[in-house]
């Protein structure tokens, strides 16, 4: 392959990297076109799968502000681009892993951060985001309610104690005096 061919991978690596949300790297070594293929579906449309030559991968990487993926790289490497919810990608990954024993999870970069495969594990434990969503609302609203009643107990309370003396007042025999 000529220079400019490796500056313009390069460059397309790098483009890759930065416009990413998140980055998990991949070995596929024994998987069969079919296989490739059909992981590629199950990984969805927000993200780009695609298998990349070591070297170029780290300078791209390096250009693009991110370090310490080099141990990643090494033996045949496929790169799955997020455009997306990084959870649900690795998921997808680690399904798939789970069926063809020949792809093997060796971590990712995500949020400024660099992923072993233990993290992209964890990663794909993470529940979808509308998930996360409906329990923070649905724990604020909790403790508005909570809150709402603090703020009304005192009054009721109050409002409770003056019926019931006015109650016994109206129940209480009539004094001569």
């Amino acid at each position: 392959m000529a220079r400019p061919d490796k500056a313009a991978a390069v460059e397309e690596l790098k483009q890759q990297f930065e416009n990413s949300d998140a980055v998990l790297l991949t070995e596929y070594r024994g998987l069969t076109v079919a296989q490739m293929k059909d992981l590629r579906v199950s990984l969805g449309e927000n993200v780009s799968y695609a298998v990349v030559k070591n070297t170029l991968t780290a300078i791209a990487a390096k250009e693009a502000g991110i370090n310490d993926l080099d141990e990643f790289l090494k033996g045949p490497t496929a790169i799955a681009f997020v455009n997306g919810e990084p959870p649900e990608a690795a998921k997808a990954l680690r399904n798939f892993a789970k069926a063809n024993s020949q792809l093997v999870l060796k971590g990712g970069y995500w949020d400024g951060a660099v992923l072993s495969a233990e993290n992209v594990n964890k990663l794909a434990d993470l529940e979808p985001r509308e998930v996360l969503l409906a329990k923070a609302a649905g724990a604020m609203k909790a403790s508005l309610h909570q809150a709402a009643y603090l703020f009304t107990a005192p009054m009721v309370k109050a409002v409770r104690t003056v019926d019931a003396l006015r109650e016994k007042q109206d129940n209480a025999p009539a004094s001569d005096a």
